[in-house]
């Protein structure tokens, strides 16, 4: 059974998730914006989503352009979890595998790093 969580409980942990982002990445962290959502129009079951230009592909034209888009679905992650503590889990994972892609991380280092 999926667990059950309040909206401002999951993003309260999408907060603490934030948290958990060394100093040196956080200061780094350059025009963009984490949101919750319920779930990705297009595809359901898609826990998170980033939105962007990754700073590694940022040149010197880079400027006057809406913050990248980090987007944490909860209901969707809220299918997968069966207690609080998976959601916990599920949404630190998933906000830092995100605000990977920020950094320029793709998918595959992820996995490679165990945060895929």
């Amino acid at each position: 059974m999926p667990a059950e969580m309040s909206r401002q409980r999951f993003e309260e942990l999408v907060g603490e998730a934030l948290d958990l982002i060394p100093p040196e990445f956080a200061t780094a962290m350059n025009n963009v914006v984490v949101l919750v959502e319920d779930r990705h129009p297009e595809d359901p079951g898609l826990l998170g989503l980033y939105h962007g230009i990754a700073l590694t592909r940022r040149t010197t034209d880079y400027g006057g352009v809406l913050p990248d888009r980090v987007t944490i679905y909860r209901e969707a992650i809220l299918d997968i979890c069966h207690t609080d503590d998976d959601v916990v889990e599920e949404v630190a994972i998933t906000v830092i595998h995100e605000i990977a892609h920020h950094f320029g991380i793709d998918d595959d280092k992820l996995h490679e790093l165990g945060w895929g």
